[in-house]
C-alpha cells in the first residue's frame, strides 16, 4: 500500500511536456459533447477511486486524442479498467461497466514519447452505451455521488478500517509516517474507504469490485476482508522472518559474507570461471553414471565447494575428490569377446609348452562364456620368476578383450597403499586399487597382483589383510576405498595374483586364490622359446633384420647350458641380447653385412663358461652325496660333504643350515649308528672320530627336511669308505625307522638335476604320482629309483650292491 503512494507521488513530479498542442499551430475547435458524456480513457492494470491521484500511460490513438481533447477544454474523462489487459481493440463488453470520473490535472510527454496523463478521481459512473461517430471512445454514462452520512454501522465501520490501517502500517518495515497521520485525520467514510483500497496491493479484479459496490458500508465490509487477510499475510510473514532470523542468524551472516565475496569476485573478474567451472562439474557428475550413493555425496560435495573460495587450500582437495569420483569408470564396462577357439590360438601364440596352465585358462573363459554374471575365481600363478607368469596375464586380458592393468605389491607395507588414505591428510589419494581401475578407465578389466607374496607388515597396517576384502567374492562388490568413502563394485574385475613362493601368503588369503603352479623349463622347452619368442625380439630391440643376424641352434644350447642356469628364461634373454649387441656394432660399423653367431662366436662374446658339471669335481670321493633342493627361482643340486677327524665323537655343522636340517644331520648319524652292524661300519669309529658335516655356498642360508636321505647317503659313504656315483642325485625325509618320506617340489627338482647332468634321480616312493607332472621328454632322459628305506638309497649308490625298483623314463 505504501508503495503505490510513493508511485503516486513520484508520478506527480514527473516532467510536464510544453503543451498538449503540437509547436506552430493555433489553438482547435473543442468537440462539443452531450452533457451527461464523458471521454473515455481505458486503462489496462489500473482502477483509479474517488479522492486519489495517479498517472495513467496511454498509447492508443483514440485514447492519446481523448486525452488531449479533455486536457484542452478542461473536460471531466472516465478512467475505467478493461477485462483483457492484452486487448488493443476495444467495444462494448470489453470494459468494466463501472469507472471514475476523474479531472486532468497534467498532460505529460516524456522524452521518449510515451504519453502520461495525472488525473484525480471525483466520482463512480457506469457506462449506459457507447457514442459513435468521435475520434475517441465516448460513453454516456451515470454518475453516483457517495452520501456524506454517518449511521452508526458507517461510524463502526470507519473506527475499524483505521484501526486495521495502522496494523498494517505497523507490519510493513518502511511505511512513511505521515501516511499514518493522515488515515487518522479522514472523517469520511466514503472517501476511506476509497483511499484505502486505492494502495492495498491487491489484484485489479478486487480493486474493481470494490469500485462497483456502491453502497458504503458493504463497500467498507469488503474493504476490511481484504485487509484482514492481508493483516494475515503480513504477520505470517513477519513470523517466518523473526523465526528465521533467531534459528539461522550465523547462517545469514555467513550467507551475506558469501554474498560480499561473490560481488568482490564479481568486480576482480574472477566469479565468470569460478561459475563456469562448478556447472561444468555439475554436467560431469550427472553424466558419470554414479550410483545413488556415491552421487548423493558427489553433490554434496560440490555444494560445499560453490561457497569455498577458490584460492582456499579446502577447494583443491574437494576438487580433487570430485574429479575422482567422476572419472572412475563407475558404469564403463569393456565387453566381453569370449571365443575359445581364439583364446586358445592366442595362447599358444604367446606361451610355449604350461599345457595344464592353459587348459585350466581355457576352462575359466569357457565358464565366463556361459555365465557372464557368475563369480570369478581368483587365480594365483605361482612359480620362479622369468616363467611367464605376468605375461600369462597379459594374453588372457587379450583373449577376453578386457583392458590390462598390473599392480606390484613387492615391498608394500602399508595398508593406505591397498584401502586409500583419509581424505582428513594432506595429499592423500585413494588406494592402489582404485587408482588402477581409474587407469584402466573400465570396471570389468584384468588387475595383476604381482608378487603378492612379498608383501610386508609393518607399524601401518598389514596389506596382506587388507586384501582380504579385495579378493573375497562375497565382499568385495563393497569395496570402500578410505578416500572415496564410497562403496565401489570390484565383482567385474579379474583379480590375477603372481608369486615366487606361496609360504610368505598368510592362510586366509591364500584360501580366497585358486593357486596354479608354473613350474621351470627344461633345456627343450627354452631353445623352443628362445627360438619362438626371444630371439626376434631382441632382434628387434637391438635393431637389427634377420637378414642382418643369425644365431644357431646349437649357440642357443650352448648359452643355456654354459651361461643361464635357471628356471625361467629371464637370463637366457638378457645373454641373447648381448650377443645380439656384439653383431649390431659390427652391422653398424660396417665391418659385416651378415653375422651368424655359433658356438665359438657365443664364447668370443660371452667369454667363457659360467657354469660346468660339478659333478666330475667329485668323483671318487667318499663321503659326497648329491641332494636336490627347492629354492623360490626353482630347483637345484645340492651337495653333501661329510668328513672324519680324529676327536672324541664330535658332530660338526657348517654351510649356514637352518635347525630343521640340523636336525636331519643328527637324525641320519643316529641312524648310521643303529645300523652300524648291517653296513658293516665300526662302532668305535664314532667314539675316536669327530665327523664334519658341510654344505657348500655357505653364503646361502639353507633349510628342509629333504636333505634327509643325502645327509645319510654322504655320512655311510664316508664311515664305509664308499665313493658315490657322481650321476646320482636323490631327497627325501628319514625318519629313525629308517623310512624314505616324501617331500615336495619333485618336479622343480628333477629339472634342476637334469640341467646339472644327473642321469639317476633317487626320489621317495611315494613320491611316485608326481612324476606325471614332469615333462615327458625330460622323463626319457633320466632314471628313477624310488625308495622305500635308506637301505634301497644305500643298494642304489653302491657300485657293487644290486640297485633298488628302477623306472626308466
Amino acid at each position: 500500500m505504501a508503495n503505490e503512494f510513493r508511485d503516486q507521488q513520484s508520478g506527480q513530479e514527473r516532467q510536464e511536456a510544453q503543451g498538449a498542442q503540437p509547436a506552430g499551430q493555433g489553438p482547435a475547435p473543442s468537440i462539443a459533447l452531450p452533457s451527461d458524456a464523458l471521454t473515455l480513457v481505458p486503462v489496462r492494470n489500473l482502477v483509479l477511486f474517488p479522492g486519489l491521484v495517479a498517472p495513467i500511460s496511454i498509447g492508443r490513438d483514440s485514447t492519446v486524442r481523448g486525452a488531449q481533447e479533455a486536457a484542452r477544454a478542461g473536460r471531466q474523462v472516465g478512467v475505467v479498467l478493461q477485462r483483457d489487459p492484452e486487448a488493443e481493440e476495444l467495444g462494448d463488453g470489453d470494459l468494466h461497466p463501472m469507472g471514475t470520473v476523474a479531472n486532468v490535472m497534467r498532460y505529460v510527454t516524456t522524452p521518449d514519447g510515451t504519453h502520461h496523463v495525472i488525473c484525480q478521481g471525483v466520482q463512480r459512473f457506469r457506462i449506459i452505451e457507447l457514442l459513435q461517430g468521435y475520434p475517441f471512445m465516448v460513453a454516456r454514462v451515470q454518475r453516483f455521488e457517495d452520501p456524506e452520512i454517518m449511521t452508526s454501522d458507517i461510524e463502526a465501520r470507519l473506527i475499524q478500517l483505521k484501526a486495521r490501517a495502522l496494523d498494517i502500517l505497523q507490519l510493513l518495515p518502511q511505511a512513511p509516517a505521515e501516511l499514518a497521520g493522515s488515515i487518522q485525520n479522514m472523517t469520511s467514510a466514503p472517501l476511506l474507504t476509497d483511499f484505502i483500497a486505492g494502495l492495498m496491493e491487491i489484484r485489479p479484479e478486487e480493486k474493481q469490485d470494490v469500485l462497483e459496490t456502491v453502497d458504503v458500508v458493504a463497500r467498507a465490509d469488503k474493504v476490511l476482508a481484504l485487509m484482514m487477510h492481508q493483516i494475515e499475510v503480513l504477520r505470517i510473514s513477519r513470523d517466518i522472518d523473526q523465526q528465521t532470523k533467531a534459528r539461522f542468524e550465523d547462517r545469514q551472516r555467513e550467507v551475506m559474507l558469501r554474498e560480499q565475496l561473490k560481488t568482490i569476485q564479481q568486480e576482480l573478474g574472477e566469479a565468470e570461471g569460478n561459475s563456469a567451472e562448478l556447472a561444468e562439474l555439475g554436467e560431469r557428475i550427472a553424466k558419470a553414471g554414479m550410483p545413488e550413493e556415491a552421487e548423493k555425496q558427489a553433490r554434496k560435495e560440490l555444494k560445499r565447494l560453490e561457497g569455498i573460495p577458490e584460492a582456499s587450500g579446502e577447494y583443491s582437495m574437494i576438487r580433487t575428490y570430485l574429479d575422482w569420483l567422476i572419472e572412475l569408470p563407475w558404469s564403463v564396462s569393456t565387453e566381453d569377446r569370449i571365443d575359445i577357439a581364439e583364446a586358445r590360438r592366442i595362447l599358444d601364440e604367446d606361451h610355449y609348452g604350461l599345457d595344464k596352465i592353459k587348459r585350466r585358462i581355457l576352462e575359466y573363459l569357457a565358464v565366463r562364456k556361459l555365465n557372464p554374471t557368475g563369480k570369478s575365481p581368483v587365480l594365483c600363478f605361482a612359480g620362479p620368476p622369468g616363467v611367464g607368469k605376468t605375461s600369462l596375464g597379459q594374453s588372457i586380458a587379450k583373449a577376453t578383450g578386457r583392458k590390462f592393468v598390473r599392480l606390484s605389491l613387492g615391498g608394500v607395507h602399508d595398508e593406505a597403499e591397498i584401502r586409500g588414505h583419509r581424505r582428513t591428510y594432506i595429499g592423500a589419494l585413494p588406494g592402489n586399487v582404485i587408482q588402477a581401475i581409474h587407469k584402466a578407465g573400465s570396471n570389468n578389466c584384468v588387475m595383476m597382483l604381482d608378487e603378492v607374496d612379498k608383501l610386508g607388515a609393518s607399524a601401518q597396517g598389514d596389506p596382506a589383510a587388507a586384501l582380504l576384502e579385495v579378493l573375497d567374492p562375497e565382499q568385495h562388490d563393497t569395496f570402500r576405498d578410505n578416500y572415496l568413502g564410497v562403496p565401489f563394485d570390484l565383482s567385474r574385475v579379474l583379480f590375477i595374483a603372481t608369486a615366487n613362493v606361496l609360504d610368505g601368503i598368510p592362510g586366509p588369503l591364500r584360501d580366497r586364490m585358486e593357486v596354479i603352479t608354473l613350474p621351470g623349463y627344461t633345456e627343450e622347452e627354452k631353445a623352443q622359446i628362445a627360438r619362438r619368442y626371444l630371439v626376434p625380439r631382441q632382434l628387434e630391440a637391438n635393431g637389427l633384420a634377420p637378414t642382418q643376424c643369425e644365431i644357431t641352434d646349437a649357440a642357443i644350447h650352448e648359452v643355456i647350458n654354459g651361461y643361464t642356469r635357471e628356471a625361467g628364461v629371464r637370463n637366457l634373454e638378457r645373454e641373447i641380447g648381448s650377443t645380439f649387441r656384439h653383431a649390431a656394432m659390427s652391422v653398424a660399423e660396417g665391418t659385416a653385412q651378415h653375422v651368424r653367431i655359433d658356438v665359438d662366436e657365443v664364447h668370443a662374446i660371452l667369454g667363457a663358461p659360467r657354469f660346468e658339471s660339478e659333478i666330475a669335481m667329485r668323483t671318487g670321493l667318499a663321503g659326497v652325496a648329491t641332494g636336490l633342493a627347492w629354492t623360490p627361482v626353482g630347483g637345484d643340486i645340492l651337495f653333501i660333504e661329510a668328513s672324519r677327524t680324529p676327536g672324541n665323537g664330535r658332530l660338526i655343522l657348517t654351510g649356514q643350515l637352518g635347525e630343521v636340517m640340523r636336525e636331519s644331520v643328527q637324525a641320519a648319524l643316529t641312524l648310521l649308528k643303529g645300523r652300524a652292524a648291517s653296513l658293516n661300519v665300526d662302532p668305535a669309529l664314532f667314539e675316536h672320530s669327530d665327523i664334519h658335516v658341510h654344505v657348500p655356498a655357505g653364503a646361502i642360508p639353507k633349510d628342509g627336511p629333504s636333505a634327509g636321505v643325502a645327509m645319510f647317503v654322504a655320512l655311510t659313504s664316508l664311515m664305509t669308505n664308499t665313493p658315490v656315483p657322481s650321476d646320482r642325485a636323490m631327497t627325501g625325509e628319514i625318519s629313525l625307522r629308517g623310512l624314505v618320506l616324501p617331500v615336495g617340489g619333485i618336479k622343480e627338482k628333477v629339472l634342476a638335476a637334469l640341467r646339472a647332468g644327473i642321469k639317476t634321480v633317487l626320489l621317495p616312493a611315494r613320491n611316485r604320482k608326481d612324476v606325471d607332472d614332469i615333462p615327458e621328454e625330460s622323463r626319457k632322459q633320466l632314471q628313477f629309483i624310488f625308495l622305500e628305506t635308506v637301505e634301497d638309497a644305500i643298494r642304489a649308490v653302491s657300485q657293487a650292491g644290486k640297485p633298488g625298483e628302477t623306472t626308466a623314463g
